[in-house]
């Protein structure tokens, strides 16, 4: 969910042995088909998210401030999902009020967060060097899976995970641009993956009953309404430009730009990343958004003629190995706890009926 950058879910059925404590659902809890599901969310996600780049940028150079782009991206993507959430709440308008902890959470972190830590961070630092921190992030979301969770990562998973990231740096060309990096901006880059990481966890959890697009949506109310406030104080500069912008090699209205950013690159994108969340859990969800970066390279490639180096495409050939091998890890995973699980549930009817006999 770089800065530069709905659907209504049902709840995933609790398997026999129970979920874990917390109430998220774990990789090994999730039914092929939930999991499979999943992965194409976060894929149509991650490639939504990676036209935003497209989008914004016509946008920042026909004279819009990077605060007045996101906010006018929050407040139009609230607009989109506002009738599709009002009809998925249906019925169900107290779930917001259980959960308003979580919706409030969301939006302040998961949406001002990530966009005011990613843009205070490129003031001071490279935006390839921003970004790789940023989805660093993605490592918190396992340590937390793992210190509060219990779910302790497999040793493939995390060998697939430093691939991953180790891939992303190759993509984004870090390597020689770190020298003249500020302290300062390395510590908002920290914040937006903080904020990151608070993104998929909580998209993750079941939020009392409140569904994906109805969290898309208040998260954006609240995000909106944060960035508005920084826009007041003075922290986030608020320019905008009513001229035409240069999109896809062309000169476009600026309104097409915007639609383009608030249709696809947020409210698509948001929507269908939470619901992909809830899907595949926290973690697996998190590494397979690191195609974000390789989505956004293939669009510029495409649409603005953009060369990636034999370098780049290695690092990208190495992100989605990586990918691979985590998702490929976790239905190893998944399929060795259900095989645990029935014996365990064949055992215990085994005693029961045991137990019968004797009695009887």
């Amino acid at each position: 969910m770089s800065a530069s950058t709905g659907e209504r879910v049902t709840t995933v059925p609790v398997p026999r042995q129970g979920r874990r404590p917390g109430g998220a659902a774990t990789s090994a809890d999730l039914p092929a088909a939930s999991a499979s599901r999943g992965l194409v969310l976060a894929l149509v996600s991650a490639g939504a998210f990676g036209l935003s780049g497209i989008f914004a940028n016509s946008l920042l150079n026909a004279g819009w401030s990077p605060g007045a782009a996101v906010l006018v991206r929050m407040l139009g993507a609230s607009l989109v999902l506002a009738p599709f959430a009002v009809v998925a709440l249906r019925g169900r308008w107290a779930s917001l009020w259980r959960a308003r902890w979580t919706c409030l959470a969301f939006g302040l972190f998961a949406m001002a967060g990530c966009q005011l830590g990613f843009f205070a961070a490129v003031q001071t630092v490279p935006v390839s060097l921003a970004l790789l921190v940023e989805y660093a992030g993605v490592l918190l979301v396992v340590a937390w899976s793992w210190t509060v969770g219990g779910q302790r990562p497999r040793l493939r998973t995390a060998l697939g995970g430093a691939a991953a990231l180790g891939g992303l740096a190759l993509v984004l060309g870090v390597g020689g641009t770190a020298g003249g990096a500020g302290g300062t901006g390395l510590v908002w880059a920290g914040v937006a993956g903080v904020c990151l990481a608070v993104y998929f966890l909580l998209a993750a959890r079941p939020g009392a009953g409140v569904p994906a697009l109805a969290l898309a949506w208040v998260g954006m109310l609240v995000g909106a309404a944060v960035l508005a406030l920084a826009g007041a104080t003075g922290l986030l500069p608020m320019e905008v430009s009513g001229g035409d912008v240069d999109l896809l090699g062309g000169r476009v209205p600026w309104w097409v730009a915007l639609l383009g950013l608030v249709l696809i690159a947020t409210a698509l994108a948001y929507g269908s990343g939470i619901a992909a969340a809830r899907h595949l859990s926290a973690a697996p969800a998190s590494f397979v958004a690191l195609t974000e970066v390789l989505f956004a390279a293939a669009w510029a490639w495409v649409a603005l003629g953009q060369q990636l180096s034999p370098l780049q495409l290695v690092g990208g050939a190495v992100v989605l190995a990586g990918i691979v091998d985590v998702r490929s890890d976790g239905r190893g995973a998944a399929q060795q706890a259900g095989v645990v699980a029935e014996a365990a549930e064949v055992e215990a009817s085994s005693t029961s009926r045991s137990t019968e006999t004797g009695t009887a």
